[in-house]
This record gives structure tokens, C-alpha cells and sequence, in this order.
């Protein structure tokens, strides 16, 4: 009998080590962002949260040239945290504009007051259901970040994040938004064939197709949209300055590093807030 209890104990430790590891009190504690993840277990994949230890510390005043934006994410994300009524967002535009960093930011300036990040691939979209049900009771108030978001056609992580939008009963829960970054505004890819959807009316009025109105029923259950553009030339040395001086150099060397500065962004074909710090990794590095 006790041969039969050690080797059942044994198989269980076994078992044990194949399920994923789950958050403890402490790791709820310890820290501000967590990953939903799948690992393969015996049962098949199986979806948990594994806690972030190290996270970006940018802040709002590293932000250069999007003031607009950061009111507008500031203000949603505060009434979010006072517990007043706010909005999913999304935030679209030009590559390397801000739109992940301002998510970042949002959660240096208000951890100290319960808000939380939680990373969600895009192809696990489909266990939105299941991460709700575990965030819905805690008391923190959790923002679920989708980054760099676009579905190709009949993808299954779209129609999940519609529910967990606007359409199931079961999403809607006071403490947590869905906040989206995505260089597509509507979020699935649109074609030509698409325009041959749309009617007139006898009164001349023109309404788009079934096609079209599925393509674009997604962006519209965000209720905070929020735009991003590529920055002007003197916007994208501001922002090469700010960071120039964020590595220490002095203002006689950050103003003889702007030459080379465009050059840099010409040479990748765009001037945007990454490649602004990009440059001034660069330049710092070869300055100190």
C-alpha cells in the first residue's frame, strides 16, 4: 500500500511539474505587467500568467511632439483608475511614433495607484474569456495590451476580440480596457473588390457592403481612437535632443550631432520617435 501512495505522490510531482506555474499573492504584489502565455501540457495548451520583472520605466516628458495624444490617453487612463467610466483604445499610425511607449507610460504614472498591464499575443486572443475570469476579481484594474494588432482574413483572434469589446456579457467587466496599437486603422486588410460592396440609394446616399461594414466593426467597438504621424524635421531633432541629453551629452555636442542625426533617418527612410533614440543609442555610445 505505501509502495502504491509513493508512486501515485511521484506521478502527481510529475504532473505538477507539466501544469503551468501560477501567480502567488507575492507575484501579485511584486509586480506591474504580466504575459498571458500557453504552454503544452499533457491536457493539450493550457493558458497562464506569467508576471514581467523588468519593465520599460519611459515616462510622459520622454514623449516628444504628441502632446494631443498623451492628453487624450492621460485623461482616459485616469478616469479608468478613479473608477469613473472610460474607453478601449486604439491607438493607429506611422511606425515608431510613440503608440507602445504611451501605453508604457500610462503604467509608470499610474501603478502607484493599482493599474496593471497584462500583454496578450495576438494569437492568443482566444483566451480572452479565460484571462477575464481570472482578472475579474482582483482589485487592481488591469489594462490588457494588444501590440502591433492586424488580423488577415478569417484569422480567430478577431472575432474574440469583438466580444471581448462590445459583444459578450461575460467581457464587460469594470476593471479591465483593452488598450491596441496598429499601423492599420481598421485592423483587417482592405481590397479593391471591397469597393464593389457598396450601394446607392435612389436618394443618392451611399452605404457601404456587408464586407466593408464587418472590416471596420472592429476599429469602431474601440471608443477612444487616437492617431499617430511622423514628426517633422525639427520635431525629430527635438526628440534626438531629448534623448542626446537623457545619455549625458552636452548641448555644444548634442547641437553637432544633428547632421548626422538626419542623416541617420534618411538612410531608414523615416524620421519617427524610434529612430530618434536609436540614434542617440548610437551617438551616445560612440561619445562616451
Amino acid at each position: 500500500m505505501s509502495n502504491q501512495l509513493e508512486r501515485l505522490d511521484h506521478l502527481l510531482q510529475r504532473l505538477d511539474e507539466w501544469m503551468p506555474r501560477q501567480l502567488t499573492e507575492d507575484d501579485w504584489k511584486s509586480s506591474v505587467a504580466f504575459r498571458w502565455r500557453r504552454k503544452d501540457t499533457l491536457f493539450g495548451k493550457l493558458g497562464y500568467l506569467q508576471a514581467v520583472k523588468h519593465t520599460s520605466n519611459i515616462s510622459f516628458n520622454d514623449l516628444q511632439h504628441i502632446d494631443r495624444q498623451k492628453d487624450q490617453i492621460y485623461s482616459n487612463t485616469k478616469h479608468f483608475v478613479d473608477g469613473r467610466p472610460a474607453n478601449n483604445v486604439l491607438l493607429t499610425g506611422a511606425r515608431g511614433t510613440g503608440k507602445s511607449s504611451l501605453i508604457k507610460a500610462c503604467l509608470n504614472e499610474f501603478s502607484g495607484k493599482g493599474l496593471r498591464l497584462v500583454e496578450v499575443d495576438k494569437e492568443h486572443l482566444t483566451d480572452l474569456g479565460d484571462l477575464t475570469d481570472i482578472l475579474a476579481n482582483r482589485p487592481e484594474r488591469f489594462i490588457i495590451f494588444c501590440d502591433d494588432l492586424s488580423f488577415e482574413d478569417g484569422e480567430s483572434g478577431y472575432k474574440s476580440l469583438k466580444s471581448a469589446l462590445d459583444g459578450s456579457v461575460a467581457a464587460q467587466v469594470d476593471n479591465i480596457l483593452i488598450y491596441a496599437t496598429s499601423n492599420r486603422r481598421h485592423l483587417l486588410p482592405e481590397y479593391m473588390k471591397d469597393n464593389e460592396s457598396y450601394r446607392h440609394t435612389s436618394d443618392g446616399e451611399i452605404h457601404p457592403g456587408e464586407v466593408v461594414e464587418e472590416k471596420i466593426s472592429l476599429s469602431e467597438r474601440f471608443g477612444l481612437w487616437i492617431s499617430f504621424y511622423p514628426p517633422k524635421q525639427d520635431e525629430y531633432l527635438d526628440m534626438v535632443a531629448h534623448w542626446l541629453k537623457h545619455f549625458g551629452l552636452t548641448n555644444q555636442k548634442i547641437d553637432a550631432a544633428k547632421p548626422e542625426a538626419l542623416i541617420w533617418a534618411l538612410e531608414r527612410g523615416s524620421r519617427s520617435g524610434r529612430v530618434a533614440w536609436q540614434f542617440a543609442r548610437h551617438w551616445a555610445g560612440q561619445e562616451s
